[in-house]
């Protein structure tokens, strides 16, 4: 099927956001000649930045097959963000369902018309204390299990320079003029899962094997190795939790040790202050000889 007119909507987007993006920053894309030219594929992409699906947009825009995004449904509701989600064919998630296909079947058809879907399969910003991609979620996964679509991994990087993910403080530093790196890379070979039933461990499977796609072209952006293990944020969370829970029953065991040894101290003095009887007859006696004197 052919490609989609990107369509007012998005060439409106684009009018808004491409000039900023212009002038504050540098662009290194690589990669662009793996954007199929027609028919529906499927985009995963990594996420270090609340800015980098700008930078990830206007990386594609340019290659004329503009993404459609997964968002939060709420999004599509009301105001001017809602008209701009709707218009540029942005795609819902509705959370409240149980049914991941049924989640996800908006993401099918508009594969199935020949359009562009892009995930970020770590479902939010990475946690990785070095910013590589995180484990996955299984969405990705599924529809491309369902679709048979080419999946073409995408890593960026630069983004998290600008605006670093859960910073506190300076959250936007655009001083020095930051580089925005996008590398998409060849289609995800995963016809060995076709066919097989979607059960947790092959979407789980697939998950890890479009993951190891992305993380390999953000090493040959960043130059580094890719890390021997991915980071699992819930296994990072249940680690932590215990280690609170530790420190906590340490400092309820360390406070009542001090309890138990302050009220030996308090006793200490105490008995210290009352004369034993044999020191109390010593004293009458004293005071006898000394009136006899």
């Amino acid at each position: 099927m052919s490609r989609r007119r990107i369509g007012f909507w998005y060439r409106l987007a684009a009018v808004i956001c491409k000039p900023p993006l212009l002038v504050l920053f540098k662009r290194d894309w690589q990669g662009m000649e793996h954007i199929p030219a027609d028919g529906g594929f499927i985009t995963a992409v990594n996420h270090n930045s609340y800015l980098d699906p700008l930078s990830y947009a206007h990386y594609q825009y340019n290659t004329g097959r503009v993404p459609r995004f997964l968002a939060k449904a709420g999004l599509f509701k009301s105001g001017f963000v809602g008209v701009m989600m709707r218009g540029t064919g942005q795609i819902p998630v509705y959370r409240e369902t149980t049914d991941a296909a049924t989640a996800f079947r908006a993401a099918v058809t508009a594969i199935d018309r020949g359009e562009c879907v892009a995930f970020y399969p770590e479902g939010t910003l990475t946690r990785d204390p070095e910013m590589w991609p995180m484990q996955g979620k299984t969405g990705a996964a599924r529809v491309a299990l369902l679709t048979k679509a080419p999946v073409i991994p995408v890593a960026q990087w630069g983004a998290n320079e600008a605006m670093p993910p859960y910073a506190k403080e300076d959250k936007l530093r655009l001083l020095p003029r930051k580089t925005l790196r996008v590398k998409a890379g060849p289609p995800v070979d995963l016809s060995e899962f076709y066919g097989q039933e979607p059960t947790a461990e092959v979407l789980r499977a697939v998950t890890e094997t479009i993951m190891a796609a992305v993380t390999q072209q953000l090493a040959e952006i960043r130059g580094e190795p890719v890390p021997a293990e991915v980071y699992d944020y819930r296994k990072a969370i249940a680690r932590e939790r215990r280690a609170a829970r530790a420190a906590a029953k340490a400092a309820t065991a360390a406070e009542a040790g001090a309890a138990e040894a302050g009220g030996e101290r308090a006793a200490t003095p105490a008995s210290a202050a009352e004369p034993s009887a044999g020191s109390q007859t010593r004293s009458t006696q004293q005071a006898q000889e000394d009136e006899g004197k």
